[in-house]
């Protein structure tokens, strides 16, 4: 009877369509604001929060992408970006930025911002409208500790941008830092769940062999150093990558070590130089792995991806990798890798001190040179004298050759000692191929270095 009587009614009709209407409306309302926010994934379209990182051995890009998911937990759409990667109208059209800057050397840039802090930092846009934040990655043992992030810090005051925070500098990797940074990007996401930042663990390793390199060198010596886990197979690991090693005398800061062997040879290798401190003392890392550790010892040592030096898509390019002393670890790897995919398009210069003491890997190098797996292999000792004693003579001494490399399509790969060679290296670039060719092979990622 009430069913028959008010679906006659036209006014009752009404009023409860509007009712029903109204409830949907709310609920729909209520629904809206408690779902998640729909976040794009990372390197995806724009985003509310842009989390910029400069980079050299990717402690940088692996903050950035952990900053990134905290804001994202919050329900916050937020996206990672490398410094080489932030196009020119970025900030202007940026409303919230966080950087996340390492310092290399004495104060610099890294590689993956030279673009940044040479053109844009050097014009005077107006970021009234930018609110931001700094967490500066640096090591307190150089003079301009985090020298590249504090100037960051200062030009975006300069420019009229809001911090959202102080910025924080890290002291090589320094944990309470790290943990004020998270704590700073759970309130602006307004979460306090987000998960810890823990970087994988060590790992117990051992020695299986050290051979001292350089027998009779004058320099410091250079061991090989081969290492597996005490337990369980070997990890993997790219050509290009770094391993971790924490030390008993100074376990809160790792040393970091390019890997100089593949998995498939059955055993990570290190190229270890032996340093002294002042007092003739041997450095605590170099000083225990060289000396200390015996084959019982347990070594802490862990793998991290170091992404800006792997060959990735430059793979099958020709490669031309330069480099010094302990920096042929990183090279022997690029080449062994390439080598074992049954490529020969591959030119190394490397230098040392004299030809009869500090040719390391003399015999695995001219096999390779033998075996036409080099192309080319050139060599500079500085203390033999002649007119080439570095190899950024031996560069220059190959100008024409370079140039022709790099038109077909080769790639440059440095590593080894950032003071004197990489830096002349970089000016013998310069010279050969101009600032705009070298520019546009650092944007292509054929332009890569590993300098310590």
């Amino acid at each position: 009877m009430m069913l028959a009587a008010f679906s006659t009614d036209p006014l009752r009709w009404g009023s409860a369509l509007a009712l029903c209407g109204g409830y949907l409306a709310m609920c729909l309302a209520i629904w809206r604001a408690r779902a998640p926010r729909a976040t794009p994934q990372p390197g995806s379209g724009e985003a509310d929060w842009l989390v910029v990182y400069a980079s050299q051995t990717g402690s940088a890009e692996y903050l950035a992408g952990q900053s990134a998911a905290t804001l994202r937990t919050g329900g916050l759409p937020a996206r990672a970006v490398c410094m080489s990667d932030l196009a020119d109208n970025m900030l202007a059209r940026a409303t919230r930025v966080l950087f996340i800057a390492s310092t290399y050397g004495e104060g610099d840039a890294p590689d993956s911002a030279a673009r940044f802090a040479g053109a844009t930092m050097a014009g005077a846009p107006d970021l009234a409208h930018l609110h931001y934040a700094v967490l500066a990655l640096g090591d307190s043992s150089y003079t301009r500790y985090c020298g590249f992030g504090r100037a960051l810090d200062g030009w975006l005051a300069a420019r009229g941008a809001t911090p959202l925070f102080e910025r924080i500098d890290v002291d090589r990797g320094d944990p309470a830092a790290l943990t004020a940074w998270q704590q700073h990007l759970g309130r602006l996401a307004g979460t306090s769940d987000a998960p810890d930042w823990e970087a994988p663990a060590y790992g117990d390793w051992r020695i299986l062999e050290r051979t001292v390199l350089n027998p009779g060198s004058a320099g410091a010596p250079l061991l090989r150093i081969a290492l597996a886990p005490r337990a369980g197979a070997l990890p993997q690991w790219e050509a290009g990558d770094l391993a971790q090693v924490s030390v008993p005398a100074d376990p809160d800061h790792p040393r970091e070590y390019s890997i100089a062997s593949l998995p498939p040879e059955g055993r990570l290798e290190l190229l270890v130089r032996l340093q002294r401190r002042p007092d003739g003392s041997p450095g605590a890392a170099s000083g225990w792995l060289c000396q200390g550790a015996t084959p019982e010892d347990r070594i802490s040592l862990r793998i991290r991806a170091h992404a800006r030096f792997r060959l990735d898509g430059n793979a099958a390019r020709p490669l031309v990798a330069i480099g010094n002393g302990s920096g042929l670890a990183g090279l022997r790897a690029l080449l062994k890798a390439r080598i074992d995919q049954g490529k020969g398009d591959n030119w190394l210069l490397f230098g040392e001190r004299n030809a009869a003491h500090d040719f390391v890997c003399r015999e695995e190098l001219q096999g390779w040179l033998a075996a036409g797996a080099l192309a080319r292999l050139d060599l500079a000792f500085s203390r033999d004298g002649g007119p080439a004693p570095y190899v950024q003579h031996r560069l220059r001494e190959q100008a024409q050759e370079l140039r022709r490399w790099v038109a077909n399509g080769a790639a440059i790969y440095v590593c080894g000692s950032l003071q004197g060679m990489a830096g002349g290296v970089h000016e013998a670039l310069l010279e050969i191929l101009g600032a705009d060719g070298l520019d546009a092979l650092s944007a292509e990622g054929r332009y890569r270095r590993d300098v310590y």
